[in-house]
């Protein structure tokens, strides 16, 4: 519920529920961004995965993404470019969102949502003549709770869910131990 409140928030906020279908970025293809991907994708809109690993493009359109942006690959982010209205960034290590801002279309709003303590740098300018937005978002309240799960259920979208057997915690604990 965390994860799937977290982004729909957002994703309400900033227009999803509405008649008009938006070109949707999510960053960062994890816990939150594959969520992201299913909650987008069930209310219409085309879903963009974005990520640095080649290798996440077919999971991302397993959940639901259309389209896939290599970050890590110049000529992916440049045949993105100018195509999204939304952004969500779930990505929570170092980065720089003036690397995410030519993604967007003009009037295109970028909502970071992964907490990154080094700061950001960005030109002005990258963002005022194409009047975009950079906002932020920590979670939805009860109301908000509510729908997602109704939507949730109409489409039977439900966390992923990966058994561990005590054994490999117990190896992974120990490796965790040993540096």
């Amino acid at each position: 519920m965390c994860a799937g409140i977290t982004l729909y928030a957002p994703l309400k906020k900033f227009g999803v529920r509405g008649d008009k279908k938006l070109n949707i970025g999510v960053v960062g293809i994890g816990g939150l961004g594959t969520m992201g991907i299913k909650i987008a994708a069930a209310l219409g809109h085309n879903v963009t995965a974005i990520s640095r690993s080649a290798h996440k493009e077919k999971l991302a359109q397993e959940k639901g993404a259309k389209g896939f942006i290599n970050s890590s690959d110049p000529e992916s982010m440049a045949k993105g470019a100018a195509s999204l209205h939304l952004i969500v960034n779930t990505v929570s290590a170092p980065h720089q969102l003036k690397d995410l801002l030519p993604l967007l279309k003009s009037k295109g709003t970028l909502v970071q949502l992964g907490l990154v303590t080094e700061p950001h740098t960005f030109s002005q300018l990258d963002i005022l003549f194409s009047n975009k937005t950079i906002t932020a978002s920590m979670i939805g309240g009860i109301a908000d709770t509510q729908e997602l799960l109704e939507l949730c259920a109409e489409h039977n979208i439900a966390p992923d869910v990966q058994h561990i057997e005590a054994n490999q915690i117990d190896w992974a604990y120990d490796q965790l131990l040993a540096g």
